[in-house]
């Protein structure tokens, strides 16, 4: 009898123990500090940071958009100048891809010569420079693309907060405001500012606004005539909004035949209509017809809309005029 209970005893004090570990392991897995090798790695890596520079490929860029949420990158195989000063004292920066090497063709890129009233001019800029963000790969060899994204950055600042790449949702400010953004600090239409029949009082739609008080009056005229010297410019494509089309460039009615082959480029790529006149009203002292009456075939093209780029349109005119000029 004796040795019946001293087993029944051993035997409850061995399930006692087994139970109690049991359960001191159980309530280690659930409440216990997760592990912080296996556990929390994938945590990390889901809540890193997204890199805002590109990554690099030598394909040709891609068509799509850049995404609404992010203002588009600067790419980072680029060599950028400051070309001077507004009249507000703001940075005018041009960005160089593509063969950077000197004695190389160059096409040229304007965006923003209207500031805050055409700031869909510089966010267009923006979008096609970051897209093309293997420059020397994506880029058809033999030349060098320069982009001024924001020709006029006081009038800019008026509407666009930020400095540098933004996104559509960072433009603020109501109608008259935009229409403010259109002058420099100087209160001056840089696209009159241009020495090709310039006056000093010029037109706007039915204004009249100021050119200047001579050619070149202003810095950021100024910048691109001293930028644009001594250069081997193939072609410049100037943005501007709104109406739609592509606007060959002259000087007193003097078309040089590589204009109208870079518009006829330009309009067949991207689907805009090409015109040889701006007949809707009298422009004087006008960027793109300074460059013409220099030998520079130059084209303006018109966005459809103040509010839109049109960004796979004017992608594709910019890949054809690229192609063009720099893969003979």
């Amino acid at each position: 009898m004796k040795k019946i209970v001293i087993a029944v005893c051993a035997l409850l004090v061995a399930g006692i123990g087994f139970a109690y570990f049991y359960l001191m392991n159980n309530q280690g897995v659930e409440t216990g500090p997760q592990d912080k090798g296996a556990q929390t790695q994938p945590q990390n890596q889901n809540n890193a940071p997204k890199s805002e520079t590109p990554v690099a490929t030598t394909s040709a860029p891609e068509s799509d958009q850049p995404a609404e949420s992010e203002p588009t990158a600067v790419p980072d195989n680029k060599t950028e100048t400051i070309i001077g000063k507004s009249a507000g004292g703001r940075d005018i920066v041009a960005y160089h891809l593509g063969n950077l090497g000197g004695g190389d063709t160059e096409v040229l890129l304007i965006g923003g010569i209207h500031g805050g009233y055409s700031w869909n001019t510089s966010l267009l800029a923006y979008q096609l420079m970051g897209n093309y963000r293997a420059a020397y790969g994506a880029i058809p060899p033999g030349g060098k693309l320069t982009v001024i994204p924001v020709l006029n950055p006081d009038g800019l600042a008026k509407v666009v907060s930020v400095t540098g790449p933004f996104k559509a949702s960072d433009v603020t400010g109501a109608a008259d405001v935009r229409v403010a953004g259109r002058f420099n600090a100087n209160n001056v239409d840089l696209n009159r500012n241009f020495d090709c029949n310039w006056k000093a009082a010029a037109v706007w739609q039915n204004k009249t606004v100021s050119g200047g008080t001579a050619a070149f009056s202003e810095p950021e005229a100024q910048a691109i005539k001293n930028y644009a010297q001594n250069k081997k410019i193939a072609a410049v494509i100037a943005w501007y909004s709104s109406g739609g089309g592509v606007y060959l460039s002259s000087c007193n009615g003097v078309i040089l035949p590589a204009t109208q082959t870079l518009a006829d480029t330009y309009a067949k790529a991207s689907g805009y209509t090409a015109y040889k006149n701006f007949e809707s009203y009298q422009v004087s002292g006008d960027m793109t017809d300074w460059f013409s009456k220099n030998g520079v075939p130059a084209i303006g093209v018109l966005l459809t809309t103040a509010a839109d780029t049109e960004y796979e349109k004017n992608e594709a005119g910019v890949w054809a005029v690229l192609n063009h000029y720099f893969t003979k």
